[in-house]
């Protein structure tokens, strides 16, 4: 990630009807020089003021975190980042650049979202393969979200899972094993039914296949993708 900066927790509280604008990220008084020397570049953090970003979250220069968020201080979240109201950030989560969480999003420790990934609104990360409220020696089950990836609205993710470079999980869909780069998955539990561009459209035109990998065009953008056939036997026809 680039341009981490640091913000510190301020829990504000606002008559609905006579609150200012939503204020910018503040920075900590006890930061080093080197720190300070880029409060410049750290104006362009915005947190609205019914945020709460606790002390030590690390959040890139250009990111937006929107009212009734929640960061744990142990967070990572970088540059050019959309975080959507109602969103939850846990502990010891690491989120890449120019990443899109909408409203009503929990990414819990064990998460790890790469660069340039959507979340679609009210999605689910899980953390827990067998979960019990009196539980006290449960461990985390990791996630991996690879560059690009896209997740739809209400989709859930079960843990222990990566998701690849710029998939495609449909809204509503269970994934319950590793997605393949560019493959686009739907129903629960999620299954591979094709795959699309880096674009986010869907790849219908093959033009050329070998014992190794299929090559499919993009119609919109022009452009071909390379399918490994490992990859490409995966989809359900």
């Amino acid at each position: 990630m680039t341009g981490i900066v640091h913000a510190v927790y301020d829990m504000c509280v606002y008559d609905a009807e006579v609150c200012d604008p939503p204020h910018r990220a503040r920075v900590n008084s006890s930061m080093n020089s080197s720190s300070e020397s880029r409060r410049g570049k750290m104006s362009n953090v915005f947190i609205h003021p019914l945020a709460v970003i606790d002390q030590g979250a690390q959040i890139g220069e250009g990111t937006k975190i929107w009212h009734f968020a929640h960061v744990r201080s142990t967070a990572k979240i970088g540059a050019g980042c959309n975080i959507g109201r109602d969103v939850y950030i846990d502990a010891d989560v690491v989120i890449g650049d120019r990443v899109k969480i909408q409203n009503g999003v929990s990414v819990y420790h064990g998460v790890t979202i790469e660069d340039d990934v959507f979340c679609g609104p009210h999605m689910v990360f899980t953390n827990d393969m067998y979960p019990r409220a009196f539980s006290t020696s449960w461990t985390v089950s990791k996630t991996l979200v690879k560059r690009g990836a896209s997740i739809g609205a209400h989709a859930t993710i079960v843990c222990n899972v990566t998701l690849g470079e710029y998939c495609m999980v449909g809204a509503g869909s269970v994934v319950t094993k590793d997605v393949p780069p560019h493959a686009l998955v739907v129903g629960n539990p999620a299954r591979v039914i094709g795959f699309v561009c880096k674009c986010g459209q869907p790849l219908r035109r093959e033009i050329r296949r070998t014992s190794e990998a299929v090559t499919l065009h993009c119609e919109k953008c022009d452009t071909d993708t390379v399918i490994p056939m490992n990859d490409y036997m995966k989809m359900v026809r």
